[in-house]
């Protein structure tokens, strides 16, 4: 049962995710929040993980998600479940795009999904930065504004933002510098 779960979850969720891999974020907190096969902490790390191995983030993160849940089967079976509905979707598109592709309607549709895109990859952006810059647990136990933020991570991203703005490196290079940082600082 928990294989066909995860293909009908994944299959949703890849059917919603128009603009990319952020773009299932927001889907995957309400997976994690609905069936507990992951937490938010470790979807924080899923999308580092997938950040740092090849492949799209989504497929990346929904082979993981499976994993998690369902073992190797349960991976492949969420990969087949976010990646079916795409496949379907390029196939229709593809046979009828070229016909309507300077229909206004066609535009004014893509243009209208483009601020959607916006606002579901932000909120997912507002997920990360809530386990990696805020520590809500602690706060709500001590009620200490001091004990609210991750100091720690919060001075590196600022360093690894300035970084990346002035020294212009391939990204997998900053990934791979945090990494090691991570182990050597502890966050």
């Amino acid at each position: 049962m928990i294989y066909l779960l995860l293909y009908i979850e994944f299959f949703k969720i890849g059917l919603f995710a128009v603009g990319g891999g952020l773009a299932t974020l927001p889907f995957l907190y309400q997976l994690s929040l609905k069936t507990g096969w992951f937490t938010t902490h470790q979807l924080a790390d899923m999308v580092a993980v997938s950040e740092i191995t090849p492949g799209p983030l989504g497929i990346n993160m929904a082979t993981f998600s499976g994993f998690n849940a369902g073992g190797i089967l349960g991976g492949i079976i969420a990969t087949l479940g976010i990646v079916t509905p795409s496949v379907i979707v390029i196939i229709i598109v593809a046979g009828i795009l070229n016909k309507f592709v300077k229909n206004k309607y066609v535009a004014d549709a893509f243009t209208g999904l483009r601020p959607a895109v916006c606002a579901l990859i932000t909120i997912a952006v507002w997920e990360i930065i809530k386990v990696s810059v805020f520590n809500f647990e602690l706060y709500e136990q001590t009620s200490s504004i001091k004990d609210l933020f991750l100091l720690k991570n919060i001075l590196f991203m600022v360093i690894l933002f300035v970084l990346m703005r002035k020294i212009k490196l391939h990204p997998i290079v900053y990934i791979g510098l945090s990494a090691v940082a991570g182990i050597f600082i502890n966050f």
